[in-house]
């Protein structure tokens, strides 16, 4: 089998057919077989040939055919026309005259040519050329990477310069919604007084029939007209919003402004070495260095839980009894209601309307005070226990219910549209609980973006997160640096989007921004244990102390 496979690789064929090649033509340097020798010399017939056995065959150089004249080879070249002849183009023809040269010299010089630049490929050119290419791959392989690299930074800028923007008009849409409703909250306030005096009116009305059909001398005696009082009534002056300005002129510094508010876009130049992109910078301040205390309220809430704020200077308070009162910055009482809360209500808040409601935690209801009357609201989830609740800004309600008892007590909060559950809030994305277990309550507060900010006790964290339930951050007190625990009670929110939080273990309030970072505390207006808290439509704050009974009405904002 080797000897068959051996034969079959050596066999040569003719080069006018595939047949195995017996005879040789040494003039021409073709192999032939038996078959193609005739063929082979009809097609050069004007030429002589040379035929032997393939074996006797000689390696030659194979002189090609004159076109010129019949019979003859091309054996020299001629050296003025570089080209092929034969001996009768020198003798005879075009050629006569000029130098020649025999063609198997021109043939070997040729050879020896293309050796030499073969060798100078092989040795020197392609080896070069290799190195080239991997230094070329190299080049190619750092450009991309330094494109990634590129591409990379350009999009992690491109989501830090957006989320400057975000941030400029997140805060332009706080103040338009917080201005919004400083004008809400004062039309209502004053459309409450009007029904107010409305009913007052109906009722002396309905006296009045009477009287003018008694007969009671003494009765009809006592009447006082009211009616110059009810005719001075002053109209309500329309209030006005700021409008918002901006230059959109391309390449100039870009500034936005609303009422007092003012922000800057603007490049830098020269950018520092550590960075060489722009900078966006914002022109805004709005924490006030030393805050101060506009009012102390002392109340005969001991201890006091709740205190949720009525327009500029009113709030009402509630603490480990069924009455809820309703008091002035100057610390006189305005309203009380008493409940059927068993023990006492265990959360009070606001609504856009300025009505109070009330969470009832035996009956699982809300309740809310209209006219001096408690009627249900929103009857919660059987099964879940009533616990704090707080009404949002856009006029939806958030309640905290739980489940079970003490480490294994289970925590959510439901939002409420209405009478209809828009959302449980209670476990994240991974299926987590959001809330730690435990006995204390959860108290929350809607921002401007939505999100909803917990102060979940049970953990000693604040939990934001998004209006679709997803926890975007969490905050455990550690940049405020305080010497105790991180204790959180009651939250607000401003109308900056800043996120406000009592520290009961470190006698202060934390201030967050709406992404977390922390910006200041107060603690140098004597807080002693604060626990409630509210914010009314100055921008004030209401913060209630536990144990005092104590509510101080702080200013922390500057004026815009």
């Amino acid at each position: 089998m080797a000897t068959s496979t051996s034969w079959a690789q050596d066999l040569i064929t003719c080069d006018l057919c595939d047949n195995a090649a017996q005879q040789f033509c040494n003039s021409c340097q073709v192999s032939l077989c038996e078959s193609c020798v005739k063929k082979h010399r009809d097609e050069l017939k004007s030429l002589p040939h040379d035929i032997v056995p393939f074996l006797d065959r000689k390696i030659q150089v194979a002189y090609p055919e004159c076109q010129e004249h019949f019979g003859q080879r091309r054996e020299v070249n001629c050296n003025k026309c570089n080209t092929p002849v034969c001996i009768k183009c020198f003798a005879l023809g075009p050629h006569k005259g000029h130098d020649d040269e025999d063609l198997t010299e021109t043939h070997a010089n040729k050879i020896r040519n293309i050796k030499s630049d073969t060798e100078e490929m092989k040795e020197k050119l392609i080896p070069k050329y290799h190195k080239e290419d991997i230094e070329i791959r190299k080049k190619i392989s750092k450009t991309k990477s330094k494109l990634d690299d590129l591409e990379n930074e350009s999009k992690k800028l491109r989501k830090l310069w957006h989320q400057e923007v975000d941030n400029i008009f997140d805060k332009i849409d706080s103040l338009s919604q917080s201005l919004t409703e400083k004008n809400l909250n004062a039309l209502q306030e004053y459309h409450n007084k009007i029904r107010d005096l409305i009913f007052e009116m109906q009722t002396i009305v309905k006296k009045n029939e009477k009287l003018v059909t008694s007969n009671n001398i003494s009765e009809v005696k006592k009447y006082q007209s009211k009616l110059n009082e009810y005719q001075g009534f002053t109209e309500h002056v329309d209030l006005e919003l700021p409008s918002l300005r901006s230059n959109i002129n391309q390449g100039k510094e870009l500034i936005i402004e609303f009422g007092g508010y003012r922000a800057t876009l603007k490049q830098m130049s020269p950018p520092s070495q550590s960075a060489n992109v722009s900078h966006l910078t914002t022109g805004i301040g709005k924490l006030m260095v030393q805050v101060s205390v506009i009012a102390n309220i002392p109340t005969n809430y001991i201890p006091l839980y709740g205190v949720a704020c009525v327009g500029v200077a009113e709030a009402w308070i509630s603490g480990e009894n069924k009455t809820i009162t309703r008091i002035e910055i100057n610390g006189t009482v305005r309203d009380r209601v008493t409940t059927t809360c068993l023990p006492w209500p265990h959360g009070i808040s606001v609504t856009r309307g300025r009505e109070l409601i009330y969470s009832d935690s035996n009956s699982r209801r809300v309740n809310i005070v209209r006219h001096g009357k408690s009627k249900t609201l929103i009857i919660t989830p059987n099964g879940w226990t009533l616990g704090v609740l707080s009404c949002t800004r856009s006029g939806d309600i958030l309640i905290h219910v739980y489940k079970g008892s003490g480490r294994q007590r289970k925590n959510k909060i439901i939002y409420y549209q209405g009478q209809n559950i828009k959302q449980e809030i209670n476990k994240d994305g991974h299926g987590n609980p959001i809330f730690k277990e435990g006995d204390y309550s959860l108290l929350m507060s809607e921002n401007n973006n939505r999100d909803i900010c917990v102060s979940d006790v049970n953990a000693e964290t604040v939990v934001v997160v998004d209006k679709k339930g997803r926890v975007r951050f969490r905050y455990d007190g550690t940049p405020a640096r305080r010497e105790m625990r991180f204790n959180p009670g009651y939250i607000v929110t401003d109308a900056l989007s800043q996120i406000i939080v009592t520290d009961y273990n470190n006698n202060c309030l934390h201030i967050l921004d709406q992404n977390g970072q922390f910006l200041r505390y107060i603690d140098e207006s004597g807080l002693e244990k604060p626990f409630g808290l509210s914010v009314d439509s100055e921008g004030r704050l209401w913060v209630g102390l536990y144990e005092t009974g104590e509510i101080k009405v702080i200013k922390y904002l500057k004026q815009s």
